[in-house]
């Protein structure tokens, strides 16, 4: 079989191996700088004490809290004038966190990223638009980086101009793209506004990550354009995208566990759930050395699954992520994930392409409402239709969610956009 490097298809012992190695390597660096010398020291850890991949259970946890706190280079295990690039996060659920690379950690992480690439199919003979947005945000130079080691021609397209977007598509006969799945969805009203048919292009496979979607966002783009649409997972404490990737047979995600130890574990407890069980995601850098990270809390909500690829790669895979435990909107008692209203709007034909969850106070009480666009076909004159449409996507939303949302139904179009990852709820109850 095909592959991009030897690594791609370690046998299981190949790759606990190369954990236990690079584990106790990674630990002997963070001991040289100053937030992990004193919580090693602490947790009465030394490097002799790591034998074995299964030793990192020993380790303690990092969390975001831990990287503000030790803004802005805490975590460095080298002066900063041997750092040649820093990137932050884009701070979606609090203040930006920085990470810090050498150039053999960017060389890694370019590799990773073009294996991610190659598994999904992508070849060097493609032609690739990068249409995330550069600068700080990871997905830009990331994925270019390793777009450009795995040889395809590259277009550093970046984010938002629509109509300069679909023209480079176009003329260049782009083959491969990488975008933010809501963009996607944004874009193809821009191709229908300029009466273009996107099943004409050249474009057989879209990459998309950085903002957790459905499985029922995939199919429509994949349905949009007449692509194989591949989901990816990456974040800025771990590099970026390039953590994990779906193969050809879209089972799942595997994760690079030459890169990165995985655990999930239950978010409350911190203990290892069953194999197959939804928990967080835990993941310890393997191959950083400017800034390694261990037992990382990325809050990202996600599961190992069981068995086998039938791709024969032994890295095992994880789920999409369903949501960040710290996204979970509590409403009149019952715990509610953005994704869950996602993956039933959606699901709905006559939904549009954006919807926005909006969470509002009545005197004492909660309530959410949910403004979704209509396709143009579905928004009538006739108030009947569009109060029966009203009351199926009312009945839908309770058996998924068990609360009653309140759902205004408005214009294709009408919603307000982002360029980069969709801001899709609004928290209106303190205003």
């Amino acid at each position: 079989m095909e592959f991009f490097d030897k690594a791609e298809f370690f046998s299981k012992e190949e790759i606990y191996n190369t954990q236990a190695i690079r584990l106790k390597n990674t630990v002997y660096q963070a001991t040289a700088s100053r937030f992990y010398r004193g919580k090693l020291s602490m947790a009465g850890i030394k490097v002799s004490d790591i034998k074995s991949h299964e030793d990192v259970k020993k380790l303690p946890f990092t969390t975001k809290e831990d990287l503000r706190e030790n803004y802005p280079d805490g975590l460095l295990t080298m002066p900063v004038d041997k750092m040649v690039r820093l990137h932050a996060s884009s701070g979606t659920t609090g203040a930006a966190t920085v990470i810090f690379h050498t150039q053999n950690d960017l060389n890694s992480w370019s590799d990773l990223v073009a294996r991610c690439m190659h598994v999904s199919g992508v070849r060097p003979w493609d032609v690739f638009q990068n249409m995330s947005g550069y600068g700080l945000f990871t997905g830009g130079l990331g994925i270019h980086y390793g777009a450009e080691r795995l040889g395809c021609l590259t277009i550093p397209a970046g984010a938002g101009n629509s109509k300069r977007q679909i023209k480079m598509l176009k003329d260049f006969k782009v083959t491969v793209a990488h975008i933010i799945p809501s963009y996607a969805l944004h874009l193809s009203s821009v191709f229908k506004d300029l009466n273009i048919n996107p099943k004409s292009l050249h474009l057989r496979t879209m990459l998309i990550g950085a903002e957790p979607h459905s499985d029922e966002v995939r199919k429509r783009i994949e349905e949009i354009y007449g692509v194989k649409a591949y989901n990816s997972y990456g974040l800025s404490e771990m590099n970026g995208p390039g953590v994990a990737f779906e193969c050809e047979h879209q089972s799942g995600m595997h994760l690079w566990e030459d890169s990165y130890i995985a655990e999930i574990v239950d978010p409350e407890t911190l203990e290892p759930v069953p194999e197959g069980e939804m928990g967080e995601l835990i993941l310890t850098t393997l191959c950083r050395q400017g800034m390694p990270i261990i037992r990382y809390r990325t809050r990202d909500l996600t599961r190992f699954i069981p068995g086998q690829c039938p791709c024969g790669r032994q890295h095992r895979r994880i789920d999409r992520i369903t949501a960040r435990s710290d996204d979970m909107i509590v409403l009149k008692g019952v715990n509610i994930y953005p994704m869950q209203v996602e993956k039933v709007l959606m699901s709905i034909p006559e939904v549009g392409q954006n919807y926005i969850i909006e969470l509002e106070r009545h005197g004492f009480l909660d309530q959410m409402r949910v403004k979704v666009e209509i396709r143009d076909e579905y928004f009538v004159e006739d108030m009947r239709i569009l109060q029966a449409l009203q009351k199926k996507i009312c009945g839908l939303l309770r058996e998924e969610i068990l609360i009653t949302a309140r759902v205004d139904l408005v214009e294709h179009d009408s919603l307000p956009k982002n360029d980069g990852k969709a801001v899709r709820v609004v928290d209106k109850r303190n205003q």
